[in-house]
């Protein structure tokens, strides 16, 4: 009898637990479609808008996108983190400086949702570009684009370094503006100078850090090849932050991008109007052009080099040897980037004459900022080998012609990260070879101006913790070199193997 009571019992608490679970599952149910009715998990973005539209939630004000801050030069992490990333624009409020911005920004914590036609957008961590087609006005004075149609105010940088508050000080934000025509707005700004209907405005600013060889070509030539590239000419350029000597120094990669006029468009009293507008050139990559994010059939560095060849008129687009055995011009040439001041080589005499005594015809130069770019350029594309140590004028090589060998020397200190991503990585798309000479101890003037148990020498990892500024000041701006003449010997006689020059002689022997 007692046996069945315990039975009684436990069969009991079995439907209880059964009843109790039923109710837990009906519950979850429940809740499912109370979240599926409130919840904005699964709505298009046009129904969430209208629901907090109709229940107040968006205020009005303005909002940055957020971006994150990069090092001068990308290293590979970066690279992949960005390409995992689509390249929309971050409308979150309270963002980082120097990104685009909106007249129309959220409340603290809230997030505004984007118009049907997005006109401003991040293309990369580096560069922001607004995008607008109609009744454009440009009214260079003020840094204003009047639009119609356009539904609020944007505003941007036109500079290709939005990561770097200080390049950025330097470059003067324009806003694209509603072009109101209602009673009661006020009057529309009148057109004095209209272009025809297929040329585009380009406005880009010159500001930030040009005028160094590196910045030029990253920060703005390329990024403006990339964007202006598929207008066929039909695009106009208009700079803001305005250099004549700078616009002059390469007037020719303009006059290569556009058939127009390049107009200094912040001392412009013209109201000019076009039909379409893009301001701010599109960043991929250092000293690079990205072929699957360009429009098709898609364009790469070959065809920018290409169009540096047609801008400066340089003969060689490979680096082949004169048909003829005799003639000198065969000898391959080895061209020596020199430097003054900082990062010099001290035995620049004693390394040419090594060079020569191999056979190579060799040259030095010595680019700055009076160099005519031309002349310059032309020197660079009859080398077959250039090496220099790390810096500005290793940008250089985009006028190599392709099976060239870049030779980067890079100082003593731990900077292989810093030449990777600024001219190892380029290299490839070029299609030039690389190689390094990294500098040992034995090698630099720091050996003689710390001593030998000083962190400078045995700790380059704790100079780098405290920053850019102290890395740049012991390892780039007190150093100078004085490479082994062996060891760069063999450096430049596996260049030499690289070359046609070299295979050529290795299959007469």
């Amino acid at each position: 009898m007692k046996s069945n009571r315990n039975l009684s019992r436990a069969e009991g608490r079995r439907l209880g637990n059964a009843a109790l679970i039923a109710f837990m599952l009906g519950s979850l149910l429940l809740l499912s479609v109370i979240r599926a009715r409130f919840s904005p998990i699964g709505k298009t973005r046009e129904a969430i808008k209208a629901e907090e539209e109709q229940q107040g939630t968006l205020t009005k004000g303005s909002v940055k996108l957020e971006t994150a801050d990069e090092a001068a030069a990308s290293t590979a992490e970066e690279e992949e983190e960005e390409e995992s990333h689509p390249k929309a624009a971050d409308t979150s409020g309270g963002g980082g400086g120097g990104g685009v911005s909106t007249s129309t920004p959220a409340a603290a914590g809230a997030t505004v949702d984007r118009p049907s036609k997005q006109v401003c957008y991040e293309t990369s961590r580096r560069s922001d570009t607004c995008e607008a087609a109609g009744d454009v006005r440009v009214q260079g004075r003020s840094q204003t684009i009047h639009v119609s149609p356009l539904d609020h105010e944007w505003k941007v940088k036109p500079y290709c370094r939005k990561h770097d508050a200080f390049a950025q000080s330097h470059v003067k934000e324009w806003t694209l503006r509603p072009l109101f025509t209602g009673a009661a707005s006020p009057p529309p700004p009148q057109c004095t100078v209209n272009s025809s209907a297929t040329t585009t405005a380009f406005v880009l600013s010159t500001g930030g850090f040009t005028g160094n060889l590196f910045h030029d070509y990253t920060d703005v030539l390329i990024p403006a090849f990339i964007t202006a590239h598929r207008f066929a000419g039909e695009v106009q350029f208009l700079v803001s932050s305005f250099k004549s000597w700078w616009t002059n120094r390469y007037l020719e990669i303009f006059q290569q991008l556009s058939k127009y006029e390049v107009i200094d468009i912040d001392n412009d009293d013209e109201v000019r109007c076009f039909r379409n507008v893009v301001v701010g050139p599109t960043f991929h990559k250092e000293l690079g052009v990205d072929a699957s994010k360009t429009p098709p059939p898609g364009y790469s560095m070959v065809d920018f080099r290409a169009m540096l060849r047609g801008a400066f008129g340089l003969e060689r687009a490979t680096a082949v040897p004169s048909g003829d055995k005799w003639d000198i011009r065969r000898r391959p040439r080895l061209l020596i980037i020199a430097r003054r001041g900082s990062r010099a080589f001290l035995n620049e005499r004693a390394m040419a004459d090594m060079a020569m005594s191999l056979g190579f015809d060799v040259r030095v130069g010595e680019p700055d900022i009076t160099s005519d770019v031309s002349k310059f350029a032309r020197l660079v594309n009859s080398a077959d080998v250039m090496v220099g140590v790390h810096g500005a004028g290793l940008t250089n090589m985009v006028f190599l012609p392709a099976g060239a060998v870049v030779i980067q020397v890079v100082p003593y200190g731990g900077l292989e990260w810093l030449a990777r991503g600024t001219f190892k990585e380029p290299s490839a798309d070029m299609q030039i070879h690389y190689m390094e000479y990294m500098i040992q101890l034995d090698e630099t003037t720091l050996s003689e101006q710390y001593p030998k148990d000083h962190p400078v020498l045995k700790d380059p990892a704790s100079i780098h913790k405290q920053g850019w500024d102290a890395l740049k000041t012991v390892y780039l701006d007190k150093q100078n070199v004085k490479p082994h003449l062996g060891r760069l010997k063999i450096t430049f006689m596996e260049a030499l193997k690289l070359l046609p020059h070299g295979q050529q002689q290795a299959n007469n022997n």
